[in-house]
């Protein structure tokens, strides 16, 4: 169902983006009546969502009155699944984080041990800020693997055993659950964080495997069956006997990802397991590890020369385990895309290191949940229940 212009969910999208604090504006903004304006309000306010306050400049008679989102009776939930990690972040309607917990957790212990702990983690959390169950309206979850956006299950993911067609968010009741692969929550949160007024962003994610999140027009873009991004398994040529994960080889993400180099620096003679081991070395100084990180990022750069004559995107963002050495990554990177890449293509492209951090993830699990509660359909039906 489309809402109709001027409907109770359209209205509170003018306020949530700030784009009216006053009845008068939505009036403006609508061009609808008054006292189709004030039936609106009312029902938002009635429902808890939207609350009017006296703002406090009066220049002379009755002191204008405000609305705002009523923030402080619902909580949002956006969780981080990593292969080895569990982020919990309790946010507020607006997005501001209220509380969160990070926890060393296996993914491949199976859904119900990790959906328990973060179950308990929920609790937790609402606990610390004197907020009930009940406060909770939505929750985001980013998982390592590929998931059917539209039902929430994960699909065949390589590190997540006992995950697949797993319905994650019937396991929690009461609340809606929407469940998304990691790097489309990054490139949400990173986008909403960070690059706002962008409208073609690529957030590319480097460890142990590398994915890439699609903002295209300012929203995420999944592609037909929600597998958009999936760059690790693009073919990288002079390197056929680079077996793959997926049973392929001379994937990307078996050429540059952080277990490929870590399988590397090991032949030659420093043990590494995991792309943690990878900037230890890095950090360290190491030069058979700088020399493979910056080689790494230059074969990363010849994908995404084709993905920037391809989409055109204004910044691209590079996180994930390997960007805490982004300064040798990203310099293979630049290395390449500058040069393999259309001029006009590359003429305001930003190639940056993620700015949310290790953050991203929870915050753009946490937006996804929040924007699909304040979307107009689910404010209209909220209204009209």
């Amino acid at each position: 169902m489309t809402p109709q212009p001027g409907s109770a969910g359209d209205v509170l999208t003018l306020i949530s983006a700030g784009s009216a604090t006053t009845r008068s504006d939505l009036a403006r903004l609508t061009g609808l009546a008054r006292s189709t304006i004030s039936q609106r309000v009312d029902a938002l306010i009635e429902r808890g969502l939207v609350e009017e306050i006296e703002s406090g400049e009066s220049t002379g008679g009755r002191p204008p009155r405000q609305l705002r989102l009523h923030t402080e009776e619902h909580a949002f939930a956006g969780v981080d699944l990593g292969a080895t990690h569990c982020r919990v972040a309790l946010m507020d309607m607006s997005g501001d984080v209220l509380a969160e917990c990070e926890d060393a957790l296996l993914i491949g212990e199976g859904p119900e041990k990790v959906l328990a702990h973060v179950d308990r983690r929920l609790d937790r959390l609402l606990g610390e800020v004197g907020r009930p169950r009940s406060a909770l309206r939505a929750m985001g979850i980013g998982v390592p693997g590929p998931v059917e956006f539209a039902t929430g299950r994960p699909n065949n993911p390589p590190i997540m055993p006992g995950w697949n067609d797993y319905p994650v968010p019937e396991y929690f009741d009461g609340v809606s659950v929407l469940v998304d692969n990691d790097v489309n929550v990054m490139a949400l949160g990173e986008h909403r964080h960070s690059f706002p007024d962008i409208n073609h962003l690529l957030f590319v994610k480097v460890g142990t495997g590398i994915g890439c999140g699609i903002m295209a027009q300012g929203r995420l873009h999944r592609g037909a069956q929600g597998s958009a991004g999936d760059i690790g398994h693009i073919r990288v040529s002079g390197h056929e006997d680079a077996g793959c994960r997926c049973g392929n080889s001379a994937c990307l993400e078996a050429v540059a990802g952080g277990a490929a180099i870590a399988r590397r620096l090991t032949e030659l003679g420093l043990p590494a397991e995991s792309g943690a081991d990878v900037v230890a070395l890095v950090q360290a100084g190491n030069t058979q590890a700088l020399r493979l990180v910056r080689e790494a990022g230059r074969h990363i750069g010849e994908v995404l020369a084709s993905l920037v004559n391809f989409f055109n995107p204004e910044v691209i963002v590079v996180g994930g385990a390997l960007s805490r050495v982004h300064e040798h990554l990203l310099a293979g990177i630049r290395e390449t895309v500058y040069r393999r890449s259309l001029p006009l293509a590359t003429h305001h492209l930003s190639i940056t290191p993620s700015q949310a951090g290790i953050n991203a993830a929870a915050l753009g699990a946490g937006i996804l949940a929040i924007e699909h509660y304040l979307s107009p359909d689910n404010i209209n039906r909220i209204v009209n229940a």
